[in-house]
């Protein structure tokens, strides 16, 4: 049985140390400038679609030796008051072998977040402009009901909506990933008339 977790809603500024108090009831606590973000655990579309990008992420990194992919929950620490649980992240080698930390790693090649209703307004928002102003190269918004990604670089003011297909290259001097859209929410979400090229 979970346990019933009760909430400061009166704490002004939430810290790292703060968050580590919580006891775990299976939601996802995160804090981003001092400020709690809480989200109830995901949906079986959520966690299709995080494992069809895992599969894909993981067999490009692994095969060119770029990196490594990493999902939720895995603590990243930007700053004593900003602790946040991306869905799905890449982090680099560190002189050629995986990272033992975050720490360690000490970067991100991209972040990927899979909107659901809960989450939606600070993955759009407040996560967005913390990722970007990181310097994270790029970041990623997944929305299974529209079936499309939204891709943020640090520059921009507007993502590039994406429903096709969605190429990403880590490192310039490696073929780019290319993946299907179309196939992979057909897929995750069991859209079989996607599967099967739309029908008439």
């Amino acid at each position: 049985m979970s346990m019933a977790v009760v909430i400061d809603t009166n704490h002004k500024h939430w810290t790292a140390a703060d968050l580590r108090e919580i006891p775990d009831d299976r939601n996802r606590y995160e804090i981003i400038d001092g400020e709690l973000f809480v989200t109830p655990s995901p949906s079986m579309g959520h966690q299709s679609i995080a494992a069809e990008l895992f599969a894909r992420l993981h067999v490009y990194l692994r095969d060119r030796h770029i990196g490594n992919v990493y999902f939720a929950p895995l603590d990243l620490h930007f700053a004593d008051d900003t602790v946040v649980e991306p869905d799905l992240f890449v982090v680099p080698l560190v002189e050629g072998r995986r990272a033992r930390s975050w720490e360690e790693a000490g970067r991100l090649l991209l972040v990927i977040e899979i909107l659901s209703p809960s989450t939606a307004r600070a993955d759009r928002t407040v996560k967005r402009h913390k990722y970007q102003r990181g310097g994270v190269p790029e970041y990623w918004i997944v929305d299974g009901d529209a079936r499309v990604v939204e891709r943020w670089k640090p520059e921009d003011d507007r993502p590039e909506i994406i429903s096709e297909r969605l190429e990403w290259q880590a490192d310039h001097d490696v073929p780019a990933l290319t993946i299907d859209l179309r196939e992979l929410f057909a897929g995750a979400l069991g859209d079989q008339d996607l599967s099967a090229g739309g029908g008439s």
